[in-house]
């Protein structure tokens, strides 16, 4: 049996869930390939981010571009600090090595920063969604 679910509009939902993409991009498996790891890295913080959105009670659009997740939150008057938007980097994650042949291989030095950046993301988010 997994942890309780809550519900969609809940963002602690979407926090729980990307702390649990988070632990998938710390599995340090030999046969995991290291772009799929930033995947789950990239998800972590996509996730974390647009909790942010729900808790504010705002719309976000179902894309995985964090850099312009993020400026729709700062132009609704939310300050992004800046080692938040260094989640902009990961957006490629998201798509360009997330399949086979469209972009070289993810070294472990650029994978570990990823997991780094989640990591940070999820702990602003999460400090935002647990404001009263």
């Amino acid at each position: 049996m997994g942890p309780k679910r809550l519900p969609p509009d809940d963002p602690r939902e979407w926090i729980r869930r990307a702390k649990s993409n988070l632990a998938m991009s710390l599995n340090a498996d030999p046969k995991v390939d290291l772009e799929d790891l930033c995947f789950e890295a990239q998800q972590a913080a996509e996730k974390g981010i647009k909790a942010v959105f729900i808790k504010r009670g705002e719309h976000f659009p179902f894309i995985h571009d964090l850099e312009r997740l993020l400026r729709l939150l700062e132009l609704n008057g939310l300050k992004i600090p800046r080692y938040v938007y260094e989640s902009r980097e990961q957006t490629q994650y998201a798509h360009v090595t997330r399949y086979p042949g469209l972009a070289g291989p993810v070294k472990t030095r650029a994978c570990r920063r990823a997991v780094r950046i989640a990591a940070r993301v999820l702990r602003w988010a999460e400090r935002h969604v647990n404001r009263p």
